[in-house]
């Protein structure tokens, strides 16, 4: 296997040819970027209705869950998120603007908009600033410190994700802070009031009114509604975890990103994130989060504009010998679960396991070409 290192120098021009593609990308945003969303919205919208209306043909329920959870599919990821990070605020428009929009899962917005887009996205892959590194509840990188608790690991992720949006929603509350003492019940009482009523206003809509709605038929529209969610959280946390803890996902240490480069920046996002290979269907329904690696060095470009530049990107890659790693779901999958199992042992049981699967880069290091 080749390696390369990248000098200050070479950082510096990687930088400029990324920020070469975002100027030019931005310039180009057009009518074109905004009739898609539009049209994605509008088909989620019409995917919501159909799954209300066939609630009442007790026969068509595996349609109406289905076309049910697209909605939900299409809602938080090709819309919600990306219309949270800002990408599509250029347009004006009041409906999908990052301040205003507010998704269908139990997150309120603000909070997810502070933990993901200023933390997560500033601070990508950095062990003791990533809070999305294990979610406070899961042991994802040979650095964090083994605890007999991490011996459940499998178990926690397997209910992170039937559980997802809820994870999702304390996720700002810092709870594994606050076992160690650095949080206070008293300093969350202002978020978990927000908590408490986005979660209130999510849990009548989805499992009162819309089953009320539907009268006699309350039970079944329940369990469908229910069974709805459970396919967007499944599916949801299966697209960020193959985008984020694959093998060869790099972490670095809060020393090495001091002071850190426009360059280096992007050089952390990309060796911090993978990337899922597959169709254009598979592609929609992940809000184009299957291209993370273009995710996380152009956060604020439109989605649908990911698979138009990853051939570049992972051509100028290859010319400076930095890993693009990508792959199909499974094969991104199956390398996730691994990691999953394998942080849940101590690490020298761990060691013996099985080779390691996260990598650990700074700038002078040998980087896997």
């Amino acid at each position: 296997m080749n390696s390369t290192t990248l000098t200050d120098d070479q950082l510096d021009e990687f930088g400029k040819e990324m920020d070469a593609i975002r100027q030019r990308v931005m310039s180009e945003l057009g009518e074109e970027d905004a009739t898609y969303i539009r049209n994605v919205v509008k088909a989620q919208r019409a995917f919501e209705v159909a799954g209300r209306a066939l609630f009442y043909l007790p026969p068509a329920w595996p349609l109406a869950v289905a076309s049910l959870s697209i909605s939900k599919i299409l809602d938080n990821m090709e819309i919600g998120h990306n219309v949270m990070h800002g990408q599509y605020d250029w347009m004006g428009d009041p409906g999908l603007n990052s301040r205003m929009y507010e998704w269908d899962t139990m997150a309120p917005s603000e909070n997810w908009k502070y933990g993901h887009n200023y933390i997560h996205h500033t601070y990508t892959n950095i062990l003791g600033k990533d809070r999305d590194i294990g979610y406070g509840i899961l042991r994802m990188d040979e650095d964090q410190e083994w605890h007999p608790y991490y011996l459940g690991n499998p178990v926690y992720a397997f209910l992170l994700m039937v559980f997802f949006e809820w994870g999702v929603a304390l996720h700002d509350l810092e709870v594994e802070n606050m076992v160690k003492g650095k949080r206070t019940w008293e300093e969350n009482k202002a978020l978990r009031a927000g908590i408490l009523r986005k979660i209130k206003r999510q849990t009548l809509k989805d499992y009162v009114l819309f089953p009320a709605l539907t009268g006699p038929l309350f039970p079944l529209t329940l369990a469908g509604n229910a069974t709805a969610n459970l396919v967007r959280n499944i599916w949801t946390f299966n697209i960020i975890f193959c985008g984020h803890f694959p093998a060869g996902v790099a972490t670095f240490s809060e020393e090495e990103c001091e002071n850190e480069s426009r360059g280096h920046w992007y050089y952390r996002q990309l060796l911090g994130s993978a990337n899922i290979s597959g169709s254009k269907l598979m592609h929609l329904l992940s809000g184009n989060l299957s291209h993370q690696i273009e995710h996380h060095l152009f956060p604020d470009l439109p989605a649908r504009r990911y698979p138009q530049i990853a051939e570049e990107v992972r051509e100028i890659c290859q010319r400076y010998g930095l890993q693009y790693n990508t792959g199909p779901l499974h094969k991104q999958l199956g390398s996730v679960a691994k990691k999953i199992f394998k942080m849940a042992l101590p690490p020298k049981k761990a060691d013996a396991a099985s080779t390691s699967t996260s990598t650990k880069v700074s700038v002078g290091d040998p980087v896997a070409a």
